[in-house]
């Protein structure tokens, strides 16, 4: 029996429970996408269902340790997947294998044997795909959250072209996946580089002219300084926002996800219900109980998890004196499809001229996006609590039914017959 469900579960809680939020990159998120290039990379390679389950086994277990931080975070790792093989029987040379792959993962890279190498390349396989810009936003993130360390955008990109510089794939395979793209975001950052440089260049001279024409160099230097603390004030705050969008939209997209699993389940035991069990009653009468329940249990778990999709477009109009006095959220389109284009062009343009206008408008778009995935969530509970529940109560009065040989259910169908 492999163990990987078991492991699948534990680390899901494992990073629930006892990782900070503050680690916003090295989160279940990131082990997820480790997992899964591991996966692709494994399959390319075609080893041996042993070795899958080890490479597997460690690249879910492989940043588990940051529940201490990041210092020495690979050996906490191997110690977490001894403590959690001390209750499963696991031959040595596998659990050498795994914390082997976990210990390979640790900056700079040294992995030797295959397995190794595409943890490594899993681990990075971010720097050549398409999540590269999000995912680096997290590092930064997570570095001014964790460490206080905090750089500006050319120190930013300077760091990130250096690791990209110093970075190469262990494998063939990931090579052909990876490099193109990771080739590409290099041209990029090179590129931003450039034209970070020229801007600054730009702003030297401007610095020049105004330190000429200045009668006080002490002021000129205090709004210099207030001007680059407000640009990384805003910097980060994009980078927030950004983030907490992100963030939004995968909810919501797992919600659907959860809800078009439950409707499709349901809506096929329905099928089965009306093509196999009910054409059978009146042989089996005995039955009639346990499978009105659970008919009655599919149909509102489709129900909720309709409620749970269903969309809810508000009045599509928001008036010049919301706009006005910055209490409209233009971001949206349930609040402006019913607008005048120009009234709308008008309201756009003074949210873009005046940036407390386009914090307010993106902090009440997530607002509201907030309550929208608390009303999915809400109905999704209830949902699969009624879907577990209710099945389990569906067996039970099966289970009844078989063993009772009828009597019970034959009864119950008697009295509803009469009633």
């Amino acid at each position: 029996m492999s163990l990987l469900p078991i492991v699948e579960t534990y680390v899901y809680e494992f990073f629930r429970n006892r990782i900070d939020e503050k680690y916003v990159y090295h989160d279940i998120s990131h082990t997820v996408e480790v997992v899964t290039a591991c996966r692709e990379l494994a399959t390319a390679y075609k080893i041996s269902r042993e070795d899958y389950d080890i490479l597997m086994l460690a690249a879910w277990f492989h940043d588990t340790g940051f529940e201490l931080g990041p210092e020495k975070h690979e050996e906490r790792s191997i110690q977490n997947v001894k403590n959690f093989f001390s209750n499963f029987s696991c031959p040595e040379t596998h659990l050498e294998k795994i914390c082997g792959c976990i210990l390979a993962t640790k900056l700079p890279q040294q992995p030797h044997t295959l397995l190794e190498k595409i943890i490594c390349d899993a681990d990075l396989s971010h720097l050549g795909s398409k999540s590269f810009w999000r995912r680096i936003a997290r590092v930064r993130e997570e570095m001014a959250l964790t460490q206080n360390l905090t750089m500006n955008e050319e120190q930013w990109i300077d760091f990130e072209i250096t690791f990209l510089l110093g970075h190469n794939y262990h494998t063939d395979i990931a090579q052909r996946l990876f490099d193109k793209r990771k080739s590409k975001h290099l041209k990029q950052m090179q590129q931003q580089k450039k034209r970070i440089a020229t801007d600054n260049d730009s702003d030297n001279l401007e610095e020049l002219i105004t330190l000429n024409d200045s009668l006080n160099k002490k002021t000129l230097d205090k709004k210099n300084e207030s001007k680059f603390e407000s640009r990384s004030f805003g910097r980060g705050v994009e980078t927030m926002y950004r983030t907490a969008y992100d963030t939004h939209n995968n909810l919501s997209a797992i919600a659907d996800q959860k809800s078009n699993l439950m409707l499709s389940i349901n809506t096929l035991m329905i099928a089965i219900i009306l093509s196999v069990l009910i054409p059978q009653l009146d042989a089996s009468p005995h039955f009639v109980v346990p499978t009105f329940a659970l008919l009655a249990v599919c149909l509102c778990s489709i129900v909720l998890a309709t409620l749970s999709t269903r969309p809810k477009v508000t009045t599509g109009q928001v008036t010049l004196d919301d706009i006005r006095n910055k209490r409209s959220n233009l971001l949206f389109f349930g609040n402006f499809y019913r607008m005048k284009l120009d009234d709308y062009q008008w309201g756009v343009m003074e949210m873009v001229k005046d940036p407390d206008f386009q914090y307010s408008s993106m902090t009440r778009d997530l607002y509201f996006l907030g309550k929208v995935l608390a009303r999915k969530y809400q109905y999704l509970t209830i949902c699969y609590n009624v879907f577990m529940f209710g099945m389990i109560a569906s067996v039970i009065l099966f289970a009844v039914a078989f063993i009772a040989g009828g009597s019970f259910a034959g009864k119950s169908f008697l009295f509803f017959k009469i009633h």
